[in-house]
């Protein structure tokens, strides 16, 4: 059966095309000149064997942050070696790393990695600061500079108890390591984050030594995400697409904050699903299908760790969102919505203060946001809840819960509408 179907003629030719990840040559970088020129110019002063200044680039997902600093360093690194230069890119993602000694430990590891040497320390059961030897040793034998880049550095948070987040600890750390010559090669920081306020948190000493200069990634628009898919499009053989494939798909990821990674995972999705299917062409209806898929499997992903309550408080939420014109949800009608639900399941029912930071505390999801709103000063004040995603996905993911499965969705939705009436 395997031989059968690699037998087949596909419709994807390059799939690395289609990984958001995958470092791309700089004419398929669209719509960032301005941001590619001045990470170009900043970072280029290690041709010449000197110290490049750290960098701060923010702004929301998918907006190329991370593919520009892979692009120009992949460049650098290239023509260093024919200069006899060693330069090196140490690339780390903060998501999943818990504590500053666990992210120095990496650090490490991708620096050995990068000179294809050994890291000589474990990486559990020494202290930080043998760590941080370690990784000085592996840049100070094997590198003349090094970029170190460090995406979604916010996320790294550590140990609550103490006084600087984990973050600001590595990034006065690095930055004092290249001004004391514990590291003697040129070192430059790359920090990146989706959170516009993050140096705020940065403490005052780490901000002192690493003095970044600051980048800005808008969202793109749907021009733009249609130019980044057209760039790509030679990942499928010729004449595959339909007319309208790649507008649509474009159209759908500028809804959600202009994310290129979305625009470019729902046109592989798309073809992947006309393939399975035997179809000739990626038409308009697959994009529409890995929509939904690519959205249902995001949802999914984070509902599937939320408590009973959590999921309760967003699916009354989501429920009456598809009930407004707007697709928003005031929190007044979302905790009558909520009420019946854990009526209906017998299940513990907080106050109206409760239901609304639990609805906060989802943000951090980027499932939805909020505004604070009133009708006057004769009325009270309530919270306005959009949504991320279709509010219809959300409840259809939320369902697979069989507790909320218990509850008839047209009973829901008679409740939501007379509450909606209501409110009106």
């Amino acid at each position: 059966m395997l031989l059968e179907f690699e037998e087949q003629e596909g419709l994807i030719r390059d799939r690395s095309l289609l990984d958001p990840n995958h470092v791309v040559e700089e004419d398929r970088i669209v719509g960032r000149d301005r941001q590619l020129q001045e990470v170009t110019k900043m970072l280029r002063v290690a041709l010449g064997d000197n110290r490049p200044p750290n960098l701060f680039l923010y702004g929301p997902s998918g907006t190329g942050k991370s593919l520009i600093t892979k692009a120009v360093c992949k460049n650098i690194s290239q023509i260093c070696s024919s200069r006899d230069i060693r330069f090196g890119t140490v690339e780390v993602n903060c998501q999943d790393l818990d504590t500053l000694g666990i992210a120095v430990y990496e650090l490490g590891r991708r620096a050995a990695d990068e000179a294809d040497v050994d890291i000589e320390v474990p990486k559990h059961g020494v202290a930080t600061k043998e760590k941080w030897d370690e990784l000085y040793r592996i840049v100070n034998e094997n590198f003349d500079s090094v970029v170190f880049v460090l995406d979604e550095l916010d996320m790294l948070v550590g140990r609550r108890d103490k006084q600087d987040p984990a973050f600001s600890r590595l990034l006065y750390q690095l930055s004092r390591a290249g001004a004391n010559d514990e590291m003697t090669a040129h070192i430059s920081v790359v920090a990146i984050s989706n959170d516009t306020k993050m140096m705020e948190l940065v403490g005052s000493r780490a901000l002192s030594s690493f003095t970044p200069e600051d980048v800005h990634f808008d969202d793109y628009d749907a021009n733009q995400l249609q130019s980044i898919l057209r760039r790509r499009q030679d990942a499928f053989h010729e004449d595959v697409l339909d007319d309208g494939v790649i507008s649509l798909a474009a159209a759908f990821a500028a809804q959600t904050h202009g994310d290129a990674r979305k625009a470019i995972d729902l046109i592989r999705v798309a073809g992947e699903l006309a393939e399975r299917e035997g179809d000739s062409n990626v038409r308009e209806r697959h994009v529409r299908a890995a929509q939904d898929k690519v959205e249902k499997n995001r949802v999914l992903e984070v509902v599937r760790g939320i408590s009973t309550q959590k999921k309760l408080c967003l699916y009354a939420t989501a429920a009456v969102a598809t009930e407004t014109e707007d697709e928003t949800a005031r929190s007044t009608t979302g905790y009558r919505v909520y009420q019946f639900l854990t009526d209906s399941i017998d299940a513990d029912q907080y106050h109206q203060e409760t239901y609304v930071n639990k609805m906060k505390e989802m943000t951090t999801y980027s499932l939805v946001d909020f505004e604070r709103r009133s009708h006057g000063p004769s009325s009270g004040m309530f919270l306005e809840f959009q949504f991320g995603e279709r509010p219809r996905t959300i409840l259809e993911t939320l369902r697979e819960d069989s507790r909320l499965e218990m509850v008839a969705a047209d009973e829901v939705q008679s409740v939501v509408r007379a509450q909606v009436r209501n409110e009106a």
